[in-house]
């Protein structure tokens, strides 16, 4: 994980609420303390807080998938930011333009070392045909196991 060029020794990880108060700028006060933050310290993005941001982008304040994917770009450009693995960020918002839904994306993005990404979502199973990687993504319902009864639920 390469370090930013201004790294102070003291790297603060941030809330999903900062992250979102940068990018929209809808209160000003914590806006002026989240852009100050970003533009003076060493920020750790964790994937959780990426994937969150995503959610709040689009489902409370209703921003197109296009926006909230230059907003997420634009945020992991910032020259203060570190994030766990810049290629699966950038495989998920590559994956997610070329029509994921951006949880799915990043689910697979981090799903290697392994063969195949079970699931019972037919649009994920299908739209995943588009992606790179190295990771199929199959229909769970489609395996050929042997049936035995599971556990009851409680």
């Amino acid at each position: 994980m390469p370090l930013p060029p201004n790294y102070k020794n003291v790297l603060y990880a941030v809330d999903t609420n900062v992250v979102v108060r940068l990018l929209t700028r809808d209160d000003e006060e914590q806006y002026q303390i989240a852009w100050n933050l970003f533009a003076q310290e060493s920020i750790w993005l964790i994937d959780t807080v990426i994937l969150e941001t995503e959610w709040v982008l689009r489902k409370l304040y209703h921003f197109e998938k296009d926006k909230i994917i230059k907003s997420l770009r634009y945020l992991l450009g910032l020259p203060n930011v570190i994030v766990e693995n810049v290629p699966v960020l950038n495989n998920a918002l590559t994956w997610s333009e070329q029509g994921l839904d951006f949880a799915d994306a990043l689910h697979l993005a981090k799903s290697y070392p392994a063969h195949q990404f079970l699931t019972f979502d037919e649009k994920f199973a299908k739209r995943s045909s588009l992606t790179v990687s190295q990771v199929k993504v199959k229909l769970a319902t489609g395996l050929s196991l042997p049936i035995s009864p599971g556990p009851k639920p409680a």
